[in-house]
């Protein structure tokens, strides 16, 4: 396995929840540090939702491990950010037996 090529800086992001004021809650996202880290794409689709045309292309973004339970570590319903760009965190998996690498699979959904 080769080695990845960890070009990209990305912002990793979790949901909190914060109160708004009437008894419900709003969600915010709270920058969690940034990763440097391979993105590649896979497979894209597009599909209509409220009969507006929305593009989804999934990647695998290969970043470097850290232990479980450390804010460094991407989970599911994560995000990372680069600029504008935002990519949900669906699943990740360890690259290597060592764990020096994390696999993510993530989406970028775009309103067409």
């Amino acid at each position: 396995m080769s080695m990845p090529i960890l070009n990209r800086k990305l912002v990793l992001e979790a949901p909190q929840r914060v109160p708004d004021g009437a008894g419900g809650y709003a969600e915010n996202w709270e920058s969690l540090g940034e990763l440097w880290a391979e993105v590649r794409s896979r497979t894209g689709r597009e599909r209509a939702e409220a009969g507006v045309p929305v593009s989804s292309v999934g990647y695998r973004i290969v970043v470097r491990g850290a232990p479980h339970g450390t804010a460094a570590r991407p989970m599911p319903n994560q995000r990372f950010r680069e600029g504008a760009r935002l990519f949900v965190i669906q699943a990740v998996a360890e690259r290597d037996v060592d764990g020096r690498y994390l696999t993510c699979f993530a989406d970028e959904e775009v309103v067409a």
